[in-house]
């Protein structure tokens, strides 16, 4: 009988939380179960397994990121909301590193919860509408917008590993690293035109 109480979304904040402490990779059923003063069983009558809670976790954190930058980017435009827009992302991969892992693994996620969940969508549609105002029409919209998180994810997994030992201050390149891809995005080659 499952503990009164306990639901998926409880078993899925319960290993979000843990991820973030110890690392989504050292997340498993077991540790879960002790977190919340369960037996392991009791967690299979709320997730079918570590996978389905890893994809609960990567969801969750979608769905957390997006209202975060949701929120910095509203009302802002240009150079102003790609740097509101990337700050955010920052932030919230410094302050839930496990969660954040969870949201770049390629982690087989149940398409019904996936339907459901708004995070993923959202995401694609904040990134487009901060590039808005750099006047990109397809297929340079898609390239750009995977320029931006390829960048952001770069940076932030690179500075959380401790790659940046260099005496500049990590920040600092931060700040210019955005300089530079506003003026990328201002600048942008059109698909169709030359080299």
């Amino acid at each position: 009988m499952a503990r009164a109480g306990l639901t998926a979304d409880k078993v899925t904040l319960a290993g979000a939380e843990l991820a973030d402490e110890v690392g989504l990779g050292r997340v498993t059923m077991s540790a879960v179960a002790r977190r919340l003063g369960v037996k392991d069983a009791s967690l299979y009558v709320h997730v079918r397994g570590l996978e389905d809670l890893r994809g609960r976790i990567a969801l969750l954190a979608a769905d957390e990121k997006t209202i975060r930058i949701a929120e910095a980017t509203a009302g802002r435009a240009g150079k102003d909301a790609l740097v509101a827009f990337a700050n955010a992302w920052r932030e919230y991969a410094r302050a839930h590193p496990g969660r954040y892992a969870a949201t770049q693994a390629p982690i087989p996620i149940d398409p019904e919860l996936v339907a459901r969940a708004p995070g993923p969508r959202r995401a694609i549609e904040l990134t487009c509408s901060m590039l808005r105002a750099y006047a990109l029409d397809e297929p340079d919209l898609t390239d750009a917008v995977r320029l931006v998180r390829s960048t952001l994810h770069g940076f932030v997994s690179l500075e959380a590993a401790g790659a940046f030992r260099h005496a500049r201050p990590a920040e600092s390149s931060w700040v210019r690293s955005l300089d530079a891809l506003h003026a990328l995005l201002e600048r942008w080659p059109r698909a169709g035109d030359a080299p």
